[in-house]
């Protein structure tokens, strides 16, 4: 056989590296071992209808073909596609991947394989690579030209509409005909073509990787998505359809789904001749047989859609792949058929862990990058990257026109040589180009490092090409987007599914690159600058107050301006509600506003930006701080009503469905950046901030300085109003603590209860009779909660099992079990095992369940009805594993609205279930007072230039924004478990006022602008990146009111 023509990959043909490895091995697994003899060229149809041949030796098992095709394409989550083909009964079947292809495939020659998407996740952003995205929009672009994904017109334009988008880019009408007219997605596609164009003409702006996000999301809630219909007969001769999905075995009638049995529920798979057969497990509530049957054509039929199930069940519910059944001694009985391959679980544990290296591919279909390239030339003044470092620049106009520089930076980038070497040029695509989620450009903080990187190794010049236009919204924003100004928005930017910022899991918060080559400035120009400014300490702490004011006041703003707006649109808050809310925040708002533009004059007399002949006696800040201090006194009356306004709002929530879903939804928006109760209590925060800045203000001046007087008495006005507030704002704390903990926890209904206080949550492993197995737990003063994160779209906590405290003890048993840092929980009626991750971990632990049990042993007694919702408790250390519990047992508890509903996984939650790590209240309190806000300069690792962004440091979590003026971040750095040190002189760092942050292998340099700034920055994120015990917290804070 003569050899093939050898074809480039779709990585190569824009000069990408080729990727060495297997895709879908597990990092540090060998590739199969080839075996000799003959090749035989098989014939591969893609999903973009190209055809390529792969020469593969007769006896090779069907794995090496099908990762062939992957390392083809440069496809590292392969383990979602299989290989179809006819066998010689013309039966459509997958490639068996451990039999030989030669045995399966009798007449290469003449067999076309199909290479197509043969797992469908729950939730298209469990797909972390752009390019398997790209070909999951293929197949359902398939399916609907075959007739496969059947649904309503209006969905079928809506669909087709965002195909379109993303080959001939944004809206215009002479060409959408034309395009619609040669191209032909579906059936009688005449009738539907004006709505699609009425669709298309709505997506403005949205690339490529964009309208298949979309696509996705509007895909999978058809019940037809992913479906592979296989006739059968019920038991009464009846016709019907089985079919296989990630949630179990589903029953249609013609196109209509009549039935599902979900994986939990089914106890046993099998077939006799022409038989199917599904054990159930027995269930008192349910009507069905425990054993139902179902007629199929013929045994060959049979065997095909049970080997479909089995492989299903593999995927979406082990963790990892089934070991082989040792082979009989004398006689075989059933098949010996298993699942080959990584789990989901393992798939998405490899992308996270960064085994591999992200490449550029082509998207065949797409002609945006050639008609864009007629509207719009690129820019000659971005072509080339500058190799300077960057300045910070003070003052409002400086930052105003470093924003403006900035966007006009945000362009598509696109090499010039490879748009010269194609014939028709395809929009070259980053494998972080930008998705949307609902709605919303993300990429993570942890890419832009790697991004970076990629850029340090480009050494052609390139041509850039603007972006065309803003984004469209939606109602259900759950990650962070970009531009708030109203700008244009990058169209070149990262993609990354909604999961946690480490080396293992992506980040919670994702958000567009922040790498624009506009931004960087000279060092030059960071001279000047420094030497126009004062430099005693004085002033810095006032610019401190200026800073912070700033994002206070957009803190207020989210209430009074983009929550009332919302709410004036939907009637679902009564009026008493309304007037409640808006009443006591807008004073606040009108107040803050005034009281951030005199600190803004004073800091510009004392710069000398203007009247610069006047010193001495603007020089000070402490005569602003306390006459309108004495001023806010007159506002204590609206601070008295945030408690009322939390109280009755969370009961509005609770009592109307319609309230919960819009105040769930403008959560999930952009500028909602914190949870929304979190905002409600920033006012009372604000007093302690105001109460730490006088503290250092007096720390810091002799008593004989003319502005000490004032401060002194400044601090005596704040310390008063503190004093009086702080109670109610622990309770208030604990409060909204407990109803956020809520949002994140299923199966429990009355979690906040009058007494109730939260103490600490975090991750811990729990021993079970299939060893450890990670856990969230939380701990209150009267019960301990355990539970487990399923791979659902929701991202919630499933409660598995609580321990009251009452009568409990705990045991530190390394020794007994073997396990590093390892406790027993000694209940009433059950004991757990417990591991942490360090013996810190264990020692916090410790202390606060001993903490708890204390003060459960001095309450009344035990109260189990507390819990009466939640499963049980008395579960044997042999639980069953989380893939057995967690997925769909979670979709059946939970209702059809919170099913269909995003949930946004950033919170700290999340964070500590990832980093493998725990906060407790103490460090929350802590955390509240360790705000933040500021410029800073960024680096990475590999970079050279320093980049200015505006960052706010709240809830153990960086937020980047270019401005201060912007309405929302662009990204996010949650900072648990983090490392905080200064570079060491190998670093080669070589600037002042630098320290670093490092995860793992995700490192970062920030720059402060002064040594005040520096130690400031250091202080605040020492607190969230090293969470103090509970003794040495209490030892310079008031007790906690537990």
């Amino acid at each position: 056989m003569g050899e093939t023509e050898q074809r480039p990959t779709a990585g190569s043909r824009l000069g990408a590296q080729e990727n060495a490895g297997i895709s879908t091995l597990e990092h540090g697994q060998k590739p199969p071992t080839t075996p000799p003899g003959k090749l035989i060229s098989i014939k591969i149809q893609m999903l973009d209808d190209t055809q390529e041949t792969f020469d593969v030796p007769q006896r090779a098992p069907g794995k090496v073909l099908h990762d062939a095709v992957c390392n083809h394409l440069n496809l590292v989550e392969g383990d979602y596609f299989g290989l179809e083909f006819p066998d010689h009964k013309k039966m459509m079947v997958w490639l068996d991947l451990l039999k030989p292809v030669m045995k399966q495939i009798r007449r290469p020659k003449h067999v076309v394989v199909k290479f197509v998407v043969k797992f469908f996740p729950p939730d298209h952003a469990q797909l972390q690579e752009e390019l398997t995205r790209y070909l999951f929009a293929l197949q359902v672009k398939q399916d609907l030209a075959q007739g496969r994904l059947t649904c309503n017109d209006t969905s079928t334009a809506l669909l087709i509409s965002h195909i379109v988008q993303s080959e001939i880019g944004d809206f215009d009408e002479t060409i959408d005909r034309e395009h619609l007219a040669k191209n032909k997605y579906i059936p009688q596609q005449e009738a539907l073509e004006d709505k699609i164009m009425e669709f298309h003409r709505s997506h403005m702006g949205q690339t490529p990787a964009e309208s298949d996000f979309q696509l996705l999301e509007i895909a999978r809630r058809l019940e037809m998505y992913g479906i592979r219909l296989h006739p059968a007969k019920d038991r009464e001769g009846t016709k019907i359809n089985l079919a296989v999905a990630n949630t179990g075995i589903l029953v249609f009638q013609g196109h209509t789904k009549i039935n599902a049995f979900n994986w939990a529920k089914v106890r046993k798979l099998s077939f006799k001749r022409k038989r199917f057969l599904i054990k159930l497990r027995p269930d008192v509530n349910s009507s069905f047989q425990d054993t139902l049957e179902f007629l199929m054509a013929s045994r060959d039929f049979c065997k095909c859609f049970w080997k479909i199930c089995v492989e299903h069940h593999a995927f979406f519910r082990l963790f990892e792949e089934p070991k082989p059944k040792p082979k009989p001694v004398l006689f075989s009985r059933g098949s010996s058929f298993r699942f080959s391959g990584r789990t989901q679980k393992q798939v998405l544990d490899y992308v996270k862990e960064g085994g591999h290296k992200k490449v550029q591919f082509e998207r065949k279909h797409s002609k945006i990058h050639s008609i864009r390239n007629m509207t719009a030339q690129p820019s000659e003044k971005h072509a080339e990257v500058p190799k300077q470092s960057s300045s910070f620049a003070y003052g409002d106009d400086n930052d105003a026109a470093a924003v403006q520089s900035c966007r006009q930076g945000k362009e598509l980038k696109a090499s010039a040589e490879d748009t010269g070497q194609r014939k028709s040029p395809a929009l070259k695509k980053s494998p972080k180009e930008g998705r949307k989620v609902d709605g919303a450009v993300v990429s993570t903080v942890e890419e832009e490092e790697e991004a970076a990187k990629d850029r340090m190794q480009q050494n052609r010049p390139q041509s850039q090409q603007p972006s065309t236009g803003s984004l469209t919204g939606s109602p259900h924003l759950s990650e962070l987007s970009i531009n708030s100004q109203g700008g244009p928005l990058v169209a070149n930017m990262s993609l990354s599914p909604n999961l946690s910022p480490d080396a293992k899991q992506s980040s919670p918060l994702i958000s567009p690159l922040l790498n624009d080559p506009s931004c960087i400035r000279t060092d030059d120009e960071e001279e000047v600058k420094r030497r126009r400014f004062p430099t005693e300490k004085a002033y810095f702490i006032a610019k401190e107050v200026a800073t912070t004011e700033r994002t206070y006041l957009k803190d207020l703003e989210v209430i009074t301006s983009w929550f009332q707006n919302a709410v004036s649109k939907e009637d679902c808050m009564p009026e008493t509600l309304k007037n409640l809310i808006f009443s006591n925040f807008e004073p606040l708002h009108k107040f803050h506003t005034g009281f951030l533009k005199e600190i803004e004059q004073r800091l510009a007399l004392w710069e000398g930006r203007s009247n610069a002949h006047i010193k001495g006696d603007y020089q000070r800040i402490g005569d602003v701080m306390l006459k309108n201090i004495q001023s806010m006194k007159q506002l204590t009356i609206h601070l008295w009503k945030h408690n009322e306004i939390l109280i009755e709002l969370e009961n509005g929530i609770k009592s109307s469905r319609k309230l919960e879903t819009f105040c769930r939804d403008f959560e999930l928006q952009k500028v909602c950046y914190l949870p929304l109760n979190t905002f409600l209590l920033r006012p009372l925060h604000r007093l302690m901030h105001y109460k730490q800045i006088m503290e250092r203000l007096c720390k810091h001046y002799p008593p004989s300085h003319v502005d000490f007087r004032d401060s002194r008495a400044a601090l005596a006005e704040i310390s008063e109003m503190v004093a009086q507030l702080h109670g109610n704002m622990i309770k208030m704390e604990n409060f909204q603590k407990l109803h956020e903990l809520k949002k994140d926890l299923i199966g429990i209904d009355n979690l906040v209860i009058p007494g109730r206080e939260f103490i600490r949550l975090g991750s811990l492993s729990k021993l079970s009779g299939k060893g450890l197995q990670q856990r969230m737990f939380f701990l209150f003063n009267d019960i301990l909660l355990y539970t487990s994160r399923g791979l659902t779209a929701s991202n919630q906590f499933k409660v598995h099992g609580h321990l009251p405290l009452y009568d409990m003890t705990i045991e530190e048993s390394e020794e007994e079990w073997g396990v590093p840092h390892c406790l027993t929980l000694r209940g009433q009626h059950q004991s757990i095992v417990v591991a942490a991750s360090t013996r810190a971990e264990m020692d916090k632990w410790t202390e606060d369940i001993q903490m708890a049990i204390d003060l459960a042993e001095k309450s009344s007694g035990p109260a189990p009805e507390l819990l009466a919702s939640s499963p049980t408790d008395n579960k044997s250390p042999d639980e069953t594993t989380v893939d057995q519990e967690s997925e769909d047992d979670l979709s059946a508890s939970r209702t059809s609205l919170e099913r269909q509903s995003p949930h946004r996984g950033n919170t700290t939650v999340h964070v500590c279930w990832h980093r493998n790590t725990s906060v407790s209240m103490i460090d929350f309190s802590i955390a509240v007072e360790n705000q933040l806000s500021g410029n800073l300069l960024r680096k990475f690792k590999n970079s050279n230039g320093w980049q200015k962004l505006w960052v706010v440091f709240t809830n153990f979590c960086m937020f980047f924004y270019k401005s201060h003026q912007d309405n929302h971040p662009l990204a996010s750095l949650p900072l648990l478990g983090y490392s905080l040190t200064i570079p060491l002189e190998s670093e080669n760092i070589h600037k002042d006022y630098v320290f670093k942050l490092h995860f793992k292998s995700h490192v970062y340099y920030f720059r402060a602008e002064s040594e005040y700034t520096f130690e400031r920055w250091m202080e605040v994120i020492r607190s969230a990146t090293s969470s103090a015990s509970r003794t040495r917290a209490l030892s310079h804070k008031e007790p906690h009111a537990y």
